[in-house]
């Protein structure tokens, strides 16, 4: 009797484990086959692009970055405001601005070059640059003296510019001399091989001693009665239109 009751026993333990392993199965199966504690947290593996370090490190240069810092086409670094690297200042036309009081050009600041042109034919062009530190001023037209001569040629009055022009320093300013008629209906033409440009002031009151005497070709040139000047130009091409 014993022993019938022991075996009862035994089949009852069997079964009851079996029913409990059976629970436990249904309880950890998550109905995909895989087992729960063996997944990885859902939130580990779901991060959001935004907060990976990669993106994170990114916003911290774009936040370091300003617009002075900001590259060129070359490479190098923008500058921050309007001044050049050597602490001038540059003007709405990028040309250098000197700080000092601008005076008036004559032959003590200034080389002038003369050189005669092919075209217009007869022509030749005065080159003026400012070798000062300061700007100057070129007022209203070169005053002229070719060889020996006691007047000076009349201007070509269609020839005037808008506002005087203004020299910085390195920069030129240009006029051109109409040394005789193309045509040939010039008089009184002979050849000269010196000539003195005279500079004028603002008003006829200024004394503007320094005159310039740019060298001319060995042979001379050749001029006529004819002979005209422009007004001063701040461009060359302006200057031998005329």
């Amino acid at each position: 009797m014993s022993s019938v009751h022991t075996s009862r026993t035994r089949l009852l333990t069997t079964a009851a484990a079996l029913a409990i392993g059976a629970l436990s199965l249904t309880a950890c199966d998550d109905g995909s086959g895989v087992r729960a504690e063996d997944a990885s947290p859902s939130t580990s593996s779901t991060a959001s692009p935004s907060a990976s370090p990669g993106s994170g490190s990114s916003s911290q240069d774009d936040a370091k970055t300003g617009a002075d810092a900001k590259p060129t086409a070359d490479g190098t670094p923008a500058p921050g405001n309007g001044k050049t690297g050597s602490g001038g200042s540059r003007g709405s036309d990028g040309s250098h601005k000197s700080g000092g009081k601008a005076v008036t050009c004559q032959g003590s600041n200034t080389k002038t070059v003369a050189a005669p042109l092919n075209r217009p034919v007869n022509h030749m062009l005065l080159t003026v640059t400012n070798t000062g530190d300061s700007n100057c001023y070129l007022y209203t037209y070169p005053a002229v003296q070719f060889g020996e001569a006691q007047s000076v040629p009349p201007v070509i009055e269609a020839s005037k510019p808008q506002a005087v022009v203004t020299l910085a320093p390195g920069e030129s300013g240009y006029a051109s001399v109409n040394l005789s008629a193309a045509d040939g209906s010039g008089k009184n033409g002979h050849t000269v091989k010196s000539l003195t440009v005279h500079f004028q002031g603002r008003t006829a009151d200024e004394d503007v001693p320094s005159a310039a005497h740019p060298s001319l070709p060995a042979k001379g040139v050749y001029v006529d009665d004819s002979l005209k000047v422009t007004y001063w130009q701040q461009s060359m091409d302006t200057a031998i239109d005329w």
